[in-house]
């Protein structure tokens, strides 16, 4: 069964740890000093926030799967919904977790997140692209950015590039 993901961008990362607390009614599932997230179940909603130096607001939307065929099913949908643009990342390090994953972006530039978490790590993860795999939310790659090492990372101003295509 899937769970729905969304991930917030925050400024204070304490004052909108007290804010979503009380808004669901619960504590953090998971608690870092940079990251949280609740992993709710009325309604199934995987819900996180960080502060990691990125443009607060939106990070990125998402689906967490249970299961490989799940990831398979939405890896399908969305080459349907965006062509060829879907980046893959295969045991990616992110948001402590290793997860098998892939993005694509929708046409007002959300990108949107579809994993299958496979353990939990002690590390965030890294937000450039490596051959380990990334914690990054794609963005359209030129041969100058992957020249320069940029990656495919979450921009820190209100860029809406398509997705890696």
């Amino acid at each position: 069964m899937k769970r729905f993901h969304a991930h917030v961008a925050v400024d204070d990362l304490q004052q909108s740890i007290a804010f979503y607390s009380k808004l669901f009614a619960q504590q953090p599932t998971i608690q870092r000093e940079d990251y949280a997230k609740w992993m709710l179940d009325d309604p199934r909603l995987n819900f996180a926030i960080s502060s990691r130096g990125h443009t607060s607001g939106l990070n990125h939307f998402g689906f967490q799967v249970e299961s490989e065929l799940e990831l398979q099913q939405l890896r399908l949908q969305a080459g349907e919904a965006a062509g060829s643009a879907v980046l893959e990342q295969p045991q990616a390090t992110c948001c402590y977790a290793r997860s098998e994953k892939h993005w694509t972006m929708d046409p007002q530039g959300i990108a949107w997140e579809h994993f299958l978490t496979l353990e939990d790590v002690p590390v965030y993860g890294k937000d450039t692209v490596t051959p380990e795999g990334a914690c990054c939310v794609p963005l359209k790659t030129t041969p100058e950015r992957d020249e320069a090492g940029a990656g495919c990372c979450v921009p820190s101003d209100s860029s809406k590039e398509a997705c890696c295509g």
